[in-house]
């Protein structure tokens, strides 16, 4: 506050120079006129000049200060008495563009308020119908688990292929509402990698299966320090991918080693990859890159939810890959700080 007076003081100097050539011009008419007991009359004069400039300013920054206060208040709330709070301290000609402004700040408040409204109502909505679509998936999951072997074998390739995109689609969205909940339920410990993977490859397993994938890479014992269904969710959108865009003679390998910024787990397949110009676009939301035929159905939502997650988890992700060859996703996971007192 005391910077933002001498500021204020600084802005009075127009006012200063005039109040001392008022005093000097009747300091010097008093000298022409040979006036008594001078030197009294100058002081006398050049006091009353400082006492009527200070103490103008001082009213002046008094109103300014508690106006600039009353309009914070009125734009945090514009309410009707926060309005009138305000016209009393602003000059008569603006209370009707006050009184605008207030009515324009309420009415886009009561909008915002029934847009939040609904979306709120609409993330409920998607989340209800993603947990009750669940109960499907899992009677599904049941049948060919308990059936599969008396189905033909081609309606039994579809069905799994069926299950797993629906399973993921609903993954998808329920993560997706995790991510833009104001609420974060994660929960960090030490997670074994190879446990994780095998979660994410049962998962997958008939399609792995079905498109005969080959499997590298036992992580067993190896932990790292995160969210396990945060993590799990990213290593299933990464195994999702590669089977998407697999070619001939199929493998996914996984790996982890240990660089001065953290543990890194690489997962690698031998897909089609992702050409250069599109690796750099390659998390953005809704990308899905080239035209290609293995690419028309893409929705360009799962590598940017992985994104999304790691960002939350605080992990890095980057990609790297050989166009035709080979695509890579690494995650690196920072050494959690030791607390304090402990070396």
């Amino acid at each position: 506050m005391c910077r933002r007076m001498m500021d204020g003081l600084r802005q009075q100097w127009p006012r200063l120079v005039t109040v001392l050539g008022v005093d000097g011009f009747g300091i010097l008419l008093l000298w022409l006129a040979e006036a008594k007991q001078l030197g009294a009359l100058v002081r006398l004069i050049l006091l009353a000049g400082l006492l009527w400039f200070f103490g103008g300013w001082l009213w002046d920054w008094t109103h300014k200060h508690r106006r600039e206060q009353r309009f914070r208040q009125f734009l945090t709330n514009p309410d009707r008495c926060n309005e009138e709070r305000l016209c009393e301290a602003v000059m008569r000609q603006e209370r009707e563009a006050v009184a605008l402004l207030g009515s324009v700040l309420r009415e886009q408040q009561r909008v915002q308020k029934e847009l939040r409204s609904d979306l709120r109502d609409y993330e409920e909505y998607v989340e209800g119908w993603a947990h009750e679509a669940k109960t499907p998936l899992s009677l599904l999951t049941m049948l060919l688990d308990n059936h599969g072997k008396e189905l033909p074998p081609d309606l039994q390739v579809k069905l799994d292929y069926v299950r797993s995109q629906l399973q993921e689609d609903v993954t998808q969205m329920l993560y997706y509402a995790r991510l833009k909940s104001s609420t974060k339920d994660y929960f960090f410990e030490r997670v074994d990698l190879g446990e994780c993977i095998a979660e994410v490859l049962e998962d997958y397993g008939p399609l792995l299966e079905e498109k005969q994938f080959t499997i590298a890479g036992d992580l067993y014992g190896n932990t790292v320090y995160t969210d396990r269904r945060g993590l799990t969710f990213m290593l299933g959108q990464i195994v999702s991918n590669a089977i998407k865009y697999s070619q001939e003679d199929p493998k996914i390998t996984f790996t982890l080693h240990t660089t001065s910024s953290g543990q890194v787990l690489t997962v690698t397949d031998c897909g089609m990859g992702v050409s250069p110009y599109d690796l750099p676009y390659l998390f953005q939301k809704g990308f899905t890159g080239d035209s290609t035929d293995s690419r028309k159905k893409a929705t360009g939502m799962g590598l940017y939810l992985t994104k999304r997650m790691a960002e939350d988890l605080h992990l890095g992700l980057e990609a790297v890959s050989e166009w035709h060859k080979s695509f890579s996703i690494r995650i690196t996971f920072p050494v959690p700080e030791p607390p304090l007192g402990v070396e």
